[in-house]
């Protein structure tokens, strides 16, 4: 079974979204192969890339693993809209690993990458390239799966921009 891991930011423009969707749609189906129920996805369901990754993946067939960074992961979601998109997704998830942060921490989030690139045979990145923003963010994760030996495959699509 192929376990597939997505890391990404948070925010892009709906342009980028739609372009990042079908990219990661393009992705699974050339890691998946002709099994498309033997693929697990594993990602934290953060807004953003995440998210559109855990969408696509089921929508293929896949089978979800979610990695909750910390007991009070809901309280770092912005607004309503990807609160309900975590929620719904994080009942659709066949595995949920839980972290044993209490709360939403820069620490949280690093070891949640950590955790995504542990549990994966290769690492779909929804990334610009440029340097994490915070501790835990896209670059940390990138440069942390590179370094251990993973198979990153980075998406930015052509004109994709971060909204």
């Amino acid at each position: 079974m192929k376990r597939i891991g997505c890391t990404g930011h948070q925010t892009l423009s709906p342009a980028t979204r739609r372009s990042v969707t079908a990219a990661i749609a393009g992705e699974l189906a050339d890691l998946a192969g002709t099994d498309t129920n033997g693929v697990v996805g594993v990602t934290c369901l953060a807004e953003g890339a995440d998210q559109i990754f855990a969408h696509t993946l089921l929508a293929s067939g896949g089978i979800l693993h979610a990695v909750r960074p910390c007991a009070q992961y809901e309280d770092s979601f912005q607004s309503s809209a990807p609160l309900t998109a975590y929620a719904s997704l994080l009942r659709l998830a066949a595995e949920v690993s839980s972290l044993d942060f209490p709360a939403p921490s820069e620490e949280a989030y690093l070891a949640a990458g950590h955790a995504v690139v542990h549990h994966s045979d290769v690492l779909l990145a929804v990334w610009d390239g440029r340097p994490a923003g915070g501790k835990g963010g896209t670059a940390d994760i990138v440069h942390y799966a590179r370094a251990r030996g993973l198979d990153v495959r980075v998406i930015w699509p052509a004109g994709a921009s971060r909204s």
